[in-house]
Formats: C-alpha cells, structure tokens, sequence
C-alpha cells in the first residue's frame, strides 16, 4: 500500500523554559501570534537557588518547558510574543532559543497543501512509506 508522507523543511522549534505557573500566558499570546499549539513539560532544575542578580530574586525549582513548532515564517513574530508574554527580560523568569529542525511530519489538512502549491510557497518533499 503505497502511501505519502508530506515531510516540511522550514519549520523551527520554540522551546521555552519558565517558572511553574507561566505556561497559559505564553501560550495564549504564541497562539495569537499565530502558533497552531505548543507542547507543555515539567521538569526540576538545578543549580544556584538563592538569589539571582542584584534585585535578589528567588528562583523557584519547578519549571514548565513549552515547546512550539512554526513555520520559520513565524519563527521571530512568535519568538517575540512569547517572551513579551513570559517577561523574559526579567531576571529569573527564564530562558528560550530556536531550533531549526531539518524535517517534520504531521497531517496536513489538503486545502492548506493545495494552497501552498498555489501560491508557489509549497517546500515539502512526499515519499513512500
């Protein structure tokens, strides 16, 4: 049975980790920069847990880790929204990068690929399974 994979090439992933408790807020504002979903863990960290910088902020133990797949369209305008979102600027708050994946796969609705070829945008590879 053949079948095909649609396999997308430009796309990157937004992992970002902050204190326990900050997920929904980054999350609502990646969604209304345009992020389909995001993904979230938690974890434990470890290392200096009694002050951080000169305004003596505790840092907590518990963490969430939200993790994002978008377009590399959409990489820096989510990117952004999230760490407007999580406060990142602040010292303590947390951290996040980008990672650019070489390929993913998931269901991609017809319409969306047909619109993709129609507008010549379309940088996905099929293959057999």
């Amino acid at each position: 049975m053949k079948k095909n994979i649609v396999v997308l090439t430009d796309v990157s992933l937004i992992t970002c980790v902050v204190q326990r408790g900050a997920a929904d807020d980054i999350i609502k504002a990646a969604r209304e920069a345009g992020a389909q979903g995001a993904t979230v863990s938690f974890a434990r960290g470890t290392g200096v847990r009694e002050r951080l910088g000169i305004l003596g902020v505790a840092v907590e133990v518990e963490k969430e880790i939200i993790q994002v797949v978008v377009s590399t369209e959409q990489q820096d305008r989510v990117f952004e929204a999230m760490y407007l979102a999580g406060k990142l600027n602040t010292p303590g708050m947390g951290i996040m990068y980008v990672t650019h994946l070489e390929k993913a796969a998931t269901h991609i609705p017809m319409e969306v690929l047909e619109k993709l070829r129609a507008t010549g945008r379309s940088r996905h590879a099929s293959a057999k399974a």
